[in-house]
């Protein structure tokens, strides 16, 4: 398979000098089985660096496989080939590049696609449909050029002015009262919280992060920092059309620097992704499973403690003099921030001193969440750590000797320096 990154895709029914894969915005959605080898050949033929990560994805991060510190030049290409564990979970993933330093425009600028893995341990879901609503945002000029942030925005995290979903501006679903629908929902957005509620319903719940819950949960509304993913089933009782917004989210404040002290654009007022149009005769419910196949929490014989601080504050280092700090330091690929030993389960202590929230991401190595989060308990890959918070994590490092990195998902503070690296050893 081969993805192109180039210039020129069609959003919102316009063409526009986004950057896509293959000519599409999102990319194409790519689908892999439980022990596949996902060859992808990534030809760069934008103006800057570039590279390929499979989000959530439990691989190798060595040499070809989801290695993050990759570079492929402008005009060059890299081979990548992702060896996909035999006991992966089904789930919903998804991929982006992770160049440090333009990771946030080039995934604001369109570059995003949704990854599949198919088979693996499902259960019987009564689905009528199967669908993928892969969400991002993007400011756009009069003409149809992605506008650059300004240095406030990059530092509160830039949210666009419109917001799409599989690069449609506010689509419509259709569905038949009765019947069960699946949605892949992915927080593709580059800092924007998505906090989704459907009108006159409630979304039931079945996966976080590409891996099931323990049982379906029924929620009024679920929240999804940027790069989370849940897997929602959607029952229609009637006829009708019903609105899926996405309701203010207060992400918190830069403090007192250059006066921004609310939270930003997502906090002004909900935002309408899609509308779901249902109609026809009413078909019998089926019921839903009663229990999930969820990972299991890992041994609680773990054999260390760690505390990661996600920081901001002055600085020389940073945008605008703000620094943006893990442990005190900005990122540096050629430094071990953390050593690991391979085959150990760890427990981190992620702790936010700053006054917004931070989502906390790590490459390879997915966690449960033990505490601190409304999904405790549940295996994630992203989770919201909230201003002046902390959330604990249990991270099984069983498998996978390599290097690769931990940030913030929002992606303009990683690019500011809020990444960092770690290093599992044999």
């Amino acid at each position: 398979m081969t993805l192109t990154v180039a210039q020129g895709a069609r959003l919102a029914g316009r063409e526009m000098s986004a950057w896509a894969f293959n000519g599409t915005c999102p990319g194409p959605t790519l689908r892999v089985r439980p022990g596949d080898l996902l060859r992808a050949r990534l030809i760069n033929h934008i103006d800057q660096p570039t590279n390929l990560h499979t989000h959530g994805l439990h691989v190798s991060p060595h040499g070809n496989g989801d290695n993050p510190f990759v570079t492929i030049e402008p005009g060059d290409s890299f081979d990548y080939a992702i060896a996909v564990p035999a006991d992966h979970p089904a789930g919903t993933f998804w991929y982006h590049p992770h160049h440090h330093g333009t990771v946030a425009d080039q995934i604001f600028a369109g570059l995003a696609g949704a990854l599949l893995v198919d088979g693996g341990p499902d259960p019987d879901l009564p689905v009528t449909d199967d669908l993928v609503l892969l969400v991002t945002d993007i400011t756009l000029d009069g003409a149809g050029r992605v506008a650059a942030p300004n240095m406030m925005a990059r530092m509160m995290g830039r949210e666009g002015e419109l917001v799409l979903v599989n690069g449609q501006h506010q689509p419509v679903i259709t569905a038949v009262p009765g019947a069960v629908q699946r949605w892949r929902v992915v927080n593709g957005c580059v800092s924007r919280v998505l906090a989704l509620r459907l009108r006159e319903h409630r979304l039931t719940q079945v996966a976080l992060d590409g891996v099931f819950l323990p049982a379906p949960a029924d929620r009024d509304q679920v929240v999804l920092a940027p790069g989370n993913r849940a897997d929602l089933l959607v029952r229609p009782t009637r006829s009708g059309r019903y609105a899926l917004v996405s309701e203010p989210y207060d992400r918190g404040s830069l403090g007192m620097m250059g006066g921004m002290t609310d939270g930003g654009p997502s906090a002004a007022g909900p935002v309408t992704l899609a509308t779901l149009v249902t109609s026809g005769t009413a078909t019998p419910s089926a019921a839903l499973p009663a229990r999930l196949p969820a990972p299991s929490i890992p041994s609680d014989s773990v054999s260390r403690r760690r505390q990661i601080t996600f920081a901001m504050g002055m600085g020389r280092m940073g945008m605008g003099g703000m620094a943006f700090t893990i442990d005190g330091r900005t990122f540096d690929p050629g430094r071990d921030d953390q050593t690991v030993a391979l085959d150990t389960v760890e427990e981190w202590t992620v702790v936010n001193t700053s006054p917004m929230d931070h989502a906390f991401h790590l490459h390879a190595w997915p966690f449960h969440v033990l505490t601190g989060a409304p999904a405790a308990g549940v295996r994630q890959d992203v989770v919201l750590v909230p201003a002046r918070g902390s959330v604990r994590l249990r991270i099984p490092f069983t498998d996978y000797p390599g290097r690769s990195v931990y940030h913030c998902h929002v992606l303009d503070h990683e690019d500011l320096g809020m990444m960092a690296t770690v290093n599992v050893r044999p």
